[in-house]
């Protein structure tokens, strides 16, 4: 795919994630096991990090940070809304899931400048 693409896709993507942080969370599936939601912040912040990294051409500690401001924003908007509730855990999960994208990233490229 093209920068471009990816970029579309980022902004596609922080649009549905704020939607979904921003949504009341009802039924059985927060009753999975417990702290699924932080594993739910991992998972969608690696997944953002993979993203951010394909589309724009920044440094790297550029990208973690804004994805990491990115993270304290969605917890303040929670924080804001009667049905939902801000957690240090939570953007804890945010940071760590982006920062894992990138370190498995640098291992990656590691080991195949290595192997050429």
């Amino acid at each position: 795919m093209t920068r471009r693409v990816y970029q579309g896709l980022f902004l596609v993507s922080l649009v549905v994630c704020t939607a979904l942080f921003a949504k009341e969370v009802k039924g059985a599936a927060i009753n999975l096991f417990p702290h699924i939601d932080k594993v739910a912040h991992f998972g969608i912040f690696f997944v953002l990090a993979f993203i951010m990294d394909k589309a724009f051409r920044i440094p790297l500690a550029a990208q973690i940070v804004l994805l990491c401001l990115y993270g304290a924003a969605v917890e303040w908007m929670q924080d804001m809304l009667p049905h939902r509730q801000a957690s240090m855990a939570d953007f804890v999960a945010d940071a760590a899931g982006a920062a894992s994208y990138f370190m498995l990233h640098y291992v990656w490229q590691k080991q195949c400048q290595k192997n050429v």
